[in-house]
C-alpha cells in the first residue's frame, strides 16, 4: 500500500497559504481518484482508495505542521507501510513557485515539517514531492511569508501547480521515481529555463 501524505496547517485560516500546498494536491489527488477523505484517526483526515493498480492511503496530518511526524509515524505503523512506498508533498523555499522536484531521500531543506517526519520514522530515505513557493526577501521573513495567502498572480495559478502536482503523483505510482523524475524534474528545469531567457 501507498501512503500519500501531504503537509499543511489544519483550519481555513491558513487553507491557501503556501505552507498548504501539500493538503491542496491531496485534495485534487482524493477528487481524481474518487478517494473520499472521512476518517479521523492518527491524528490525520485520510481515505483508502486505488491510484491505478495501487492500494493506497491519501493523509492529511492534523497536528499542525511542526508536529507532522507524528501522525505519519501512527499512520505508517498501523498501516504496515514500506518506507518505499511513502510520499510525502510539501512546500519548499529553495524553488521558484510553480516548480516541481521529485526525490527520495536527502536532508529536509530546513522544513520543520519534512525534519518530524525524518525524525518520528529514524528514517531519510522516502519520496518527497517539492513543491517550490519561493523564498522571503529576508531569512527573518520565512515565518510570516510560509503563513500568508499566496499573492494574486500565484493564486491565478494555483489550479495549474496543484493539478500537475498530482498528475506527476499518478505518474510516479504507476510508473516509478526515475520515470517520474525524468519527466516532471526535466519538464519544471526546462520552464525555469525558459523563464531566465
Amino acid at each position: 500500500m501507498k501512503l500519500i501524505v501531504g503537509l499543511g496547517n489544519p483550519g481555513e485560516r491558513y487553507r491557501f497559504s503556501r505552507h498548504n500546498l501539500g493538503f491542496l494536491v491531496i485534495d485534487e489527488l482524493a477528487d481524481r481518484e474518487e478517494i473520499t477523505l472521512s476518517q479521523k484517526r492518527f491524528e490525520a483526515i485520510y481515505g483508502k482508495g486505488s491510484i491505478g493498480s495501487s492500494s493506497t492511503l491519501l493523509a492529511k496530518p492534523q497536528t499542525y505542521m511542526n508536529l507532522s511526524g507524528l501522525s505519519v509515524r501512527r499512520l505508517f505503523d498501523f498501516f504496515k507501510i514500506d518506507l518505499e512506498n511513502l510520499i510525502v508533498i510539501h512546500d519548499d523555499l529553495d524553488l521558484p513557485f510553480g516548480t516541481l522536484r521529485l526525490k527520495k531521500g536527502g536532508g529536509s531543506g530546513g522544513h520543520r515539517g519534512v525534519i518530524s517526519v525524518m525524525e518520528s520514522l529514524g528514517e531519510d530515505n522516502f519520496i518527497r514531492v517539492r513543491m517550490g513557493i519561493g523564498k522571503p526577501p529576508h531569512k527573518g521573513m520565512v515565518e510570516d511569508y510560509v503563513l500568508q495567502l499566496l499573492p494574486l498572480e500565484e493564486a491565478e495559478r494555483l489550479s495549474e501547480v496543484v493539478s500537475e502536482a498530482a498528475e506527476a503523483i499518478g505518474f510516479l505510482v504507476a510508473t516509478g521515481l526515475p520515470a517520474a523524475m525524468n519527466r516532471y524534474n526535466g519538464k519544471a528545469m526546462k520552464n525555469l529555463k525558459e523563464e531566465e531567457v
